[in-house]
């Protein structure tokens, strides 16, 4: 029998998991700021800011002042970071077998290589002054995260919110049958209630972007030591401070070796909480689609079913369950593990952070999903005139309501309106002509009698459609 070709040899690399394989293309923006490679490049982004704010402030006796050239020759560093540089970088870990060391070393070359007469060659020991590890990666991720929230996962996440309350807007007259409890209940709007699942999102929405990114450069435990023997004249805490702050953070000024992360837990709870109000959205919809108040638009060429031809599978929503799920169990964890180091510093966080990627890559695939699976969807809506018209039953809340309210202004004959109606309705399918014989019977006001004779289950939708409003808030 002939061996068979091993794929783990296959040049290029074959990807393990489905993120960077079959849905590539969906989640490579989230590569620019959460891959390894970014995670390098923004290391080296903020050992070069460290650099130039150490010489630009004159924190460190004796350092050579940098010129704009200097500083934009450093920047550049930055900018054309690529595969060059990344492969570079990879050489030079085999050697060091620490990640940040490596970089230290990378960007010492870079110092070396810079134009005669530049200050650059001087800088050197500026390089990782007084960090430790730590100092360089809790800055690196938070910038990471920060800029993957707000250039990808939000405007993205804030896209499919819109989108669903534009359908809330545009659907909000179209009348729909309730269940509760997967029972007939008072009809409401299909607007309506893709306006609820729309606000929820938003208001997640709003927690997501108000979160804080926090960021610390202290020393090993915390305590500024190396930087006190180093340079005691300087105010490190102060100098600290407006180093996070020029780089966009919040500064945390109590820590161990590591920032403690509590702003990671909270933003990652944040969003797998937007991730399950999106579940429940795709739950929602796909139950809808079981329905049939929901028909789905076919796709040319596309199958269904490998053996029913009539079948249009909601299959967007059902691989936004699965991915918004992974993702939450993801994010569950990173927040669960990261506010956890024992003592001074443990490296658990390390390895738990390199996941941060796949949680919202996985997170951002499902919107994808219900986004696309929601521009497919038509409203039946001969199909929703005929379950109102079949469930007339409905209406024994309004007329028990009015009775309550007749017999409380001083009409006789309105006892027991609740059990009255219960008798007539539960269990029982009732015509309109059922409904009305009855309410004609009950002695009411002649007004009452008339507004209840008028209603219908397609118009006891009560103020659903005006409650869309609220979407504009």
């Amino acid at each position: 029998m002939t061996a068979r070709v091993s794929l783990a040899d296959v040049n290029p690399a074959i990807a393990l998991g489905p993120l960077d394989g079959r849905y590539r293309a969906t989640v490579a923006p989230l590569v620019d700021h959460l891959s390894e490679a970014a995670l390098n490049r923004e290391r080296v982004h903020v050992e070069v800011e460290w650099v130039i704010h150490l010489a630009q402030h004159g924190v460190v006796p004796g350092a050579p002042t940098l010129t704009p050239a200097d500083e934009a020759y450093l920047r550049d560093v930055v900018a054309t970071f690529g595969a060059d540089e990344i492969a570079e970088l990879a050489e030079i870990e085999r050697t060091t077998v620490h990640d940040v060391k490596a970089v230290e070393y990378f960007l010492k070359r870079r110092l070396a290589a810079a134009p005669e007469g530049s200050g650059l060659r001087d800088v050197g020991e500026l390089v990782h002054f007084a960090c430790t590890s730590e100092d360089i990666n809790n800055l690196s991720y938070a910038l990471m995260v920060r800029d993957a929230v707000r250039e990808v996962w939000l405007p993205a996440a804030s896209a499919v919110a819109d989108e669903v309350a534009a359908l809330a807007t545009e659907l909000k007259d179209q009348p729909l049958l309730a269940l509760t409890h997967g029972q007939p209940a008072t009809p409401t709007t299909l607007g309506k209630e893709l306006a609820v699942l729309a606000h929820r999102l938003r208001r997640q929405l709003r927690r997501i972007g108000a979160d804080e990114f926090l960021g610390k450069l202290n020393g090993a435990t915390g305590t500024y030591g190396a930087h006190v023997v180093a340079v005691p004249g300087a105010d490190w805490p102060a100098v600290s401070k407006a180093f996070v702050e020029h780089l966009g953070l919040t500064w945390n000024p109590l820590t161990t070796q590591i920032e403690s992360h509590d702003w990671q837990a909270e933003l990652y709870a944040d969003v797998a909480r937007y991730n399950r109000v999106l579940h429940n959205l795709a739950t929602d919809v796909w139950t809808y689609i079981s329905r049939g108040v929901f028909t789905q638009i076919p796709v040319a060429g596309a199958t269904g079913s490998s053996t029913m031809p009539h079948k249009v599978n909601p299959i967007r929503f059902e691989n936004a369950e699965a991915n918004l799920e992974i993702s939450s169990a993801l994010l569950d964890t990173l927040a669960a593990t990261l506010v956890t180091s024992r003592l001074q510093r443990d490296l658990t966080d390390s390895t738990t952070q390199r996941n941060i990627g796949p949680a919202f890559g996985h997170s951002l695939l499902a919107i994808d999903n219900v986004r696309r699976g929601m521009r497919a969807l038509s409203v039946d809506a001969d199909l929703l005139a005929r379950e109102l018209d079949e469930n007339w039953e409905v209406l024994g809340e309004p007329v028990q309501s009015a009775m309550r309210a007749a017999s409380v202004a001083g009409v006789t004959g309105m006892e027991n309106p609740y059990e009255r109606l219960k008798e007539l309705t539960r269990g029982r399918r009732l015509t309109a002509d059922d409904m009305r014989e009855f309410i004609a019977g009950l002695g009411l006001p002649d007004d009452v009698a008339a507004r209840l004779a008028a209603l219908t289950p397609a118009s006891y939708t009560g103020l659903a459609a005006s409650l869309v409003h609220y979407l504009e808030d």
